[in-house]
């Protein structure tokens, strides 16, 4: 098995040379972050062996495509895993869990395994944390950026609809991630004077 060290020198590289400087969110820090609360997942799981190692390829390479294409990156990526790990000792089977888990983080998420679920939440585990704002901000700069949106507002109702419609799928998450998103989602609501039938 190619070493997780030696696969994320190589993703990371290619990330800082080939990014668009106008990823404020899908920077190499994301990938970093997904890499590091799964690893957090594969220690409240006791997850060991290949599992362990497929989750942490799948989280290096699981934003990879947006070198090519911001829409549809998670076909992207599994298409650049793909080509790239079955040259590195990866089997057919590595590759299909690793396409599994990348296409479960497309929205909305349908993870379908315990893996899936991992990579799904650990991709939005900022939802539920301390750093919702501080993160949702770069994703707004990056929206504004590629002209998705135009104003706070726009920015505002995009997030309630997708925090709405959004479900955390592992334990840990649903107990220790989703009452914060709950409470974002009222801030957001009284922000603006809005209701919650009003996204219905």
């Amino acid at each position: 098995m190619l070493s997780i060290k030696k696969l994320k020198s190589f993703i990371i590289q290619k990330l800082k040379n080939e990014l668009d400087a106008k990823l404020s969110y899908h920077g190499v820090h994301h990938t970093l972050e997904v890499l590091r609360v799964c690893d957090e997942y594969i220690s409240r799981f006791s997850l060991k062996g290949k599992e362990a190692w497929l989750i942490r390829s799948a989280a290096l390479l699981h934003d990879v495509g947006i070198t090519e294409t911001y829409s549809g990156h998670e076909e992207a990526s599994v298409q650049y895993a793909k080509n790239t790990l079955s040259e590195w000792g990866y089997e057919k089977s590595d590759l299909k869990k690793i396409e599994g888990m990348i296409l479960a983080t497309k929205i909305p998420q349908k993870p379908a395994n315990l893996m899936e679920k991992i990579i799904c939440d650990a991709d939005l585990d900022y939802l539920g944390t301390k750093e919702f704002y501080e993160i949702g901000d770069t994703l707004f700069k990056e929206l504004i950026a590629y002209e998705i949106i135009e104003t706070e507002e726009q920015w505002d109702r995009i997030q309630i609809k997708f925090l709405l419609s959004h479900s955390y799928h592992t334990n840990f998450a649903i107990k220790h991630r989703e009452p914060m998103k709950q409470n974002f989602i009222k801030e957001i609501l009284n922000k603006w004077k809005w209701e919650v039938k009003d996204f219905s």
